[in-house]
């Protein structure tokens, strides 16, 4: 309970912090997403609407869902050229802050950019998407988009152990070959005749908020951040940041 306590604590204090700064990371974020989900809404769209099995909305899908949990902060932004991640790191370390404090705060700014996130893209992708209104109710899509950010919190783990023990220009190949990896699923789905995205509007059709493949994968995301967490933890104790 205090980690959770003093977590809570330092994100309020980033708030209340530079004014002007989280505003700027609002303004950019609402740009980005709205850039990140019409480009979704034009492809997926077009594919619910002529049911195609198409491996496109599957590598968009499986690429972008991670990007839900990211902030958009200059920080962020600047991962590569300055190795923020590091840097940030390292003044958290050099506080009295215990590290599992320093990993629950994170786990908070995810919760956070999903939730933000996750509204304002699938939001614009529902509104965008004429055909996605006319196959699912509210309910469905709703549960249509929370089965996807599962699939986000599931790689979201992942990103957190990378963003904790890497370099920034490592973190940059490491997602790079993430995207490859996405593209590698989608192909191989595809080779099975599958395709996750009409799949996952199946079931949310059918099932709604009580589809099984939408607890699934909350569950699993849920699973995959607590296990990457404890990992980080773990390795962060032998990490040299000088």
């Amino acid at each position: 309970m205090r980690t959770i306590k003093d977590s809570w604590f330092i994100i309020c204090s980033d708030f209340r912090g530079d004014k002007l700064k989280v505003f700027g990371t609002l303004i950019t974020t609402i740009i980005f997403m709205g850039y990140l989900a019409g480009m979704t809404s034009l492809v997926t769209n077009d594919v619910l609407g002529d049911q195609d099995r198409t491996m496109i909305a599957d590598f968009l899908l499986l690429s972008l869902m991670p990007l839900i949990g990211c902030s958009f902060s200059r920080r962020s932004m600047k991962y590569w050229s300055e190795d923020s991640y590091t840097r940030m790191l390292v003044y958290l370390r050099s506080l009295p802050i215990p590290i599992t404090v320093v990993l629950t705060r994170r786990k908070f700014q995810a919760i956070g950019s999903f939730a933000l996130n996750g509204v304002l893209y699938f939001g614009i992708v529902y509104l965008l998407g004429e055909n996605f209104r006319k196959e699912l109710t509210l309910p469905s899509y709703i549960a249509f988009a929370l089965t996807w950010i599962g699939v986000g919190l599931i790689v979201s783990g992942l990103y957190i152990f990378i963003e904790y023990l890497f370099s920034g220009k490592a973190y940059l190949a490491l997602t790079a070959l993430i995207v490859v990896v996405s593209w590698g699923i989608a192909f191989l789905v595809l080779l099975g005749g599958g395709n996750l995205f009409m799949y996952s509007i199946s079931l949310s059709k059918e099932w709604g908020l009580l589809s099984p493949i939408m607890w699934g994968s909350l569950l699993l995301g849920t699973i995959s951040v607590q296990l990457f967490s404890k990992w980080t933890i773990h390795r962060l104790k032998s990490r040299n940041l000088v």
